[in-house]
């Protein structure tokens, strides 16, 4: 691969030269004070950004607590969803795209499972989560970005409706957090779950929770799949470790990829990733494209990826070879997932990217569509994106 390949897939993102040096370091036991450290550092960088996703860093939870789990995030939302549920109780899951589906097919090995379902990239109605909310309800579900559509689904609003009937509110943060606004307390999350390799710039195969205090006493680790058990977890947690082995150089770089948020601030990041977003939006529009998701007056456009519809030319099997000419240039970007393959393709703007890498990810895309005889305005969407960066 050449040295100067570009990820601009929705995950795993590029990693810092410090956080690659760090996973190269020498072992050490996972139950050595030298490891005890490394948890350490990265249970506090994941508490700032947990607790600090705001554009002027204010402080969004009463207290809580960070694990850090030997796994993605998909052993998160099923660590979630598993220490709250008997078999008998009701959850309600939001779903409108691949990941809240996962989110329900987890539910579904563990409790009953009440599904609100829209069509993928369509947004949520929030008065149909409050119809199949109820006071039997035990957890709702939902995603705050959905990775598979560039959808942002209204949080505030379904956590509200789960206070409401006195629900745990359980959150995929995974491509939100560490790029976006979250607001812990504000909008009634109990538990949060996000990954490494997405917004925190952290190596794959590495992910977090975070446990609001007010939920702790609600963990039932005995019900839970036994490398799940989040009460066990957070004991060992509050010794700097997990309790089994862990993965040394996955936490190394977890350390210090949360380290690299805190040292640029959340605020700034923030700002960052929608500044980034909001240039990549325009250029497509410019080019001739037309952004995927559906909007309404409760959801927006996530700003750590951008969804767009293949253009007539470049649909079905045709998508190949668009997907063949990025690659070509020494660029990664992801097709659609499920049914929408060949319908959809979708760009990161997730971790650490400068303006520059990003406009080069305009121009490769342009280019692309070029190559294989589709009419876009290329340049515009050049010229359009570096306008925004300005």
């Amino acid at each position: 691969m050449r040295e100067d390949f570009l990820l601009l897939n929705p995950g795993p993102v590029p990693l810092s030269r410090d956080v690659r040096e760090a996973m190269s370091e020498p072992m050490v036991s996972h139950r050595s004070a030298a490891f005890e450290t490394v948890y350490e550092r990265a249970q506090n960088g994941l508490e700032y950004v947990f607790e600090r996703s705001t554009l002027d860093e204010s402080r969004t939870s009463a207290g809580g607590q960070a694990l850090i789990l030997n796994g993605t995030a998909t052993m998160g939302m099923e660590g979630a969803v598993a220490n709250l549920v008997d078999e008998d109780d009701e959850l309600v899951a939001v779903v409108n795209g691949k990941f809240g589906r996962r989110f329900k097919r987890i539910a579904e090995r563990h409790c009953e499972v009440t599904p609100v379902e829209f069509t993928w990239g369509s947004p949520v109605d929030t008065d149909a989560v409050a119809d199949a909310v109820s006071d039997d309800t035990g957890v709702v579900t939902i995603v705050h970005n959905e990775t598979s559509t560039g959808l942002l689904n209204p949080v505030e609003q379904v956590g509200e409706i789960a206070a409401a009937h006195d629900a745990r509110f359980v959150v995929d943060g995974v491509t939100s957090i560490g790029g976006d606004e979250f607001r812990v307390d504000d909008w009634n999350v109990d538990i949060a779950v996000t990954d490494g390799q997405k917004a925190l710039a952290a190596p794959p195969g590495i992910s977090a929770l975070y446990v609001a205090d007010r939920v702790a006493q609600n963990i039932d680790g005995e019900d839970a799949p036994f490398y799940q058990d989040l009460d066990w977890h957070a004991r060992k947690a509050d010794q700097h470790q997990t309790p089994f082995t862990s993965a040394i150089p996955l936490f190394r770089g977890l350390s210090i990829a949360v380290e690299e948020i805190r040292h640029e601030g959340m605020g700034e990041r923030i700002g960052r990733h929608r500044q980034q977003s909001a240039a990549f939006r325009d250029a497509i529009e410019a080019m001739g494209l037309s952004l995927f998701p559906e909007l309404n007056a409760e959801s927006e456009y996530s700003n750590t990826l951008t969804a767009v519809q293949m253009p007539p030319g470049a649909r079905g099997d045709d998508s190949e070879a668009f997907f063949d000419a990025v690659n070509e240039r020494g660029v990664s970007v992801s097709g659609g997932q499920a049914h929408l393959g060949g319908e959809i393709f979708r760009v990161s703007n997730m971790g650490n990217l400068t303006a520059e890498q990003l406009l080069r990810g305009v121009r490769v895309v342009g280019r692309a569509f070029e190559d294989i005889g589709v009419d876009v305005d290329a340049a515009a969407g050049v010229a359009a994106a570096e306008e925004r960066l300005r």
